[in-house]
């Protein structure tokens, strides 16, 4: 079983904002340009509303010399985190399978 994360994931919109947009002195308009993408699509993810998509990671991949996957697991950290904090209702979610009752049954 692998241990819950506690702390806030990182959404990879305050990712951009604060390590490359900062930095670089982009605005919104010059870096939705240089992506090809609308204000609005890349405004939604710097404010954490939408996340990264396979298409957006790849465009920031090409802008900012990373890699998508770079984007796509902070993505996927990020809604995993989100999903397993907001609801304990998955708790009661009952183990059907356990790798060790199957090794006793095999024993």
């Amino acid at each position: 079983m692998q241990r819950k994360v506690i702390r806030k994931r990182t959404h990879p919109g305050e990712l951009i904002r604060e390590d490359y947009m900062k930095p670089l002195k982009l605005t919104v308009t010059s870096l939705a340009e240089n992506l090809g993408v609308s204000r609005k699509t890349l405004s939604s993810i710097l404010k954490e509303q939408a996340g990264v998509t396979p298409d957006m990671a790849l465009r920031l991949s090409r802008a900012f010399c990373t890699t998508p996957d770079l984007w796509l697991n902070m993505q996927r950290g990020y809604d995993l985190w989100a999903v397993e904090n907001e609801s304990a209702e998955r708790q009661s979610v009952v183990p059907l399978y356990t790798p060790s009752a199957l090794a006793r049954e095999h024993a």
